[in-house]
């Protein structure tokens, strides 16, 4: 997808809305157990190239420089948006030169700051069709596995969405990044690849969606009338992610692919970047599809008791 007549569009999308003291309007803040210690703040590196870790501790947000401005993934929870802003300008950056925002899935910790920084660059964000809708009214569509209609769930509303299909590439400058929809975790969940080149040569970059079983109450998986069946769908979102070319794999939770158990490791010394693996997307699955087996397992054991 080209996106100069997006980016055309995209500019209504600027707002001069200010918080009294002069500085961007903060969004109400997301309260978990988990928050605190998901949004401690992280300094900014590079993984490769022009590619960028611009997140919180627990929540992964990557920034992609192009010859034509900047790509973002994700935006962590509303209270990580300014962490995130601040990331990016401590590289030499500019907010107001992101030009495209993607979503990984729409929760509130991972979608939650979208709407702060897309005022703030007036910049597009993308996500797929369910994603879109999710972001659109700033709560889980009922169809996502954690729905639950006694909780809100939300989070800051996106004003406008555009939506991406399976395998379509956007394009912003000389960088090309691509949508994988892999469903499970939420109806809309996507997996994001692109290749980044440094002097020492180009590595496919692939930010991979959570694959987690999690439910909100009983697991919609097995289903029934009024939810059906989607663990074939969930299988292939996993094989999906296997067979990904992958030289450096990041998750949405840090964690989930020790980021930064590798990151302790790298000095300028070692011949091998230890953030290059490229078994990370084989074993993300693996782990994934246990996973699945396990949860399956015990919601067909709870059907017959």
């Amino acid at each position: 997808m080209n996106l100069n007549i997006l980016l055309l569009a995209a500019l209504c999308l600027q707002t001069t809305s200010v918080a009294p003291t002069g500085g961007p309007v903060d969004d109400p803040p997301a309260v978990c157990d988990s928050c605190e210690g998901w949004n401690k703040s992280q300094t900014p590196f590079r993984l490769h190239g022009r590619s960028y870790y611009v997140g919180v501790r627990g929540l992964s947000s990557v920034l992609i420089q192009t010859s034509d401005g900047l790509i973002l993934l994700d935006g962590g929870l509303p209270q990580s948006a300014p962490l995130i802003e601040a990331n990016i300008r401590s590289l030499g950056f500019r907010v107001e030169d992101i030009k495209l925002i993607l979503n990984s899935h729409a929760h509130y910790d991972h979608a939650g700051g979208l709407a702060r920084l897309q005022r703030d660059s007036g910049s597009i964000v993308a996500a797929s069709p369910a994603g879109a809708q999710a972001l659109l009214s700033g709560r889980p569509v009922p169809e996502d596995p954690q729905y639950n209609e006694g909780k809100d769930g939300g989070f800051p509303r996106v004003r406008r969405v555009n939506e991406v299909k399976d395998g379509e590439t956007l394009g912003v400058g000389d960088t090309e990044i691509k949508a994988h929809l892999t469903p499970g975790h939420t109806p809309g969940s996507t997996t994001w690849t692109w290749v980044s080149c440094a002097s020492d040569g180009c590595l496919n970059m692939v930010y991979a969606d959570s694959l987690t079983p999690v439910s909100s109450g009983p697991f919609r998986f097995l289903g029934d009338e009024r939810s059906p069946d989607v663990s074939g769908a969930f299988r292939h979102s996993i094989d999906t992610v296997r067979g990904l070319p992958c030289d450096i794999m990041l998750s949405t939770h840090p964690e989930a692919s020790g980021l930064f158990d590798r990151l302790e490791r790298r000095t300028p010394s070692l011949a091998v970047d230890p953030l290059i693996d490229r078994n990370a997307c084989r074993a993300y699955a693996d782990k994934a599809n246990g996973l699945l087996d396990d949860r399956l397992k015990a919601e067909r054991v709870r059907q017959t008791r």
